[in-house]
């Protein structure tokens, strides 16, 4: 994903400014602010807030082990893709990135009148190691918002796009 190889480049040449926290992130969703005609029940958005919340975890070990395959249960398409090309770059390079977020600040922004997608910003701080097999190189604390998109699948929604936005 070309953002979050901004910010390994980033990491990479900036200096440490914070300790990864061992803790939960602190997780707040705001009401949803959707311009559609298709309300939004309670189960539905607590399901897509889960499984968002979900994918992060999933991104940080894929992206902390250079496993692509951990990507799978919770990306597809597009955000997959380049989740996976960053993998692939990190393996080239010998290092892999260790993430942990601080906090979440989420709220839905478009729910599709047929219930196929869902688009979301979050508002997110976390830190970001840089590691080889010597240990850290460099870590940083970073605020930054995304935009996903969700569809759903059988049993949960998967993130198709992922990206970072200038705030």
């Amino acid at each position: 994903m070309k953002i979050l190889q901004s910010i390994l480049v980033a990491v990479l040449v900036g200096g440490v400014t914070s300790a990864m926290a061992a803790d939960e992130a602190d997780v707040h969703i705001r009401p949803p602010h959707l311009d559609t005609p298709r309300p939004l029940n309670d189960t539905t958005r607590q399901a897509a807030v889960r499984d968002y919340l979900e994918s992060w975890k999933a991104m940080s070990e894929a992206l902390g082990q250079n496993r692509p395959g951990l990507l799978e249960v919770d990306f597809a398409g597009t955000a997959r893709d380049q989740l996976t090309a960053t993998i692939q770059q990190q393996t080239a390079l010998g290092i892999r990135t260790r993430y942990q977020a601080i906090s979440h600040n989420i709220q839905i922004v478009f729910y599709s009148p047929e219930g196929l997608s869902i688009q979301l910003v979050d508002d997110i701080e976390y830190d970001v190691q840089i590691l080889n097999k010597t240990g850290v190189l460099t870590a940083r604390q970073v605020h930054a918002r995304y935009v996903a998109v969700l569809t759903p699948t059988e049993v949960r929604w998967r993130v198709r796009l992922f990206q970072a936005v200038p705030e």
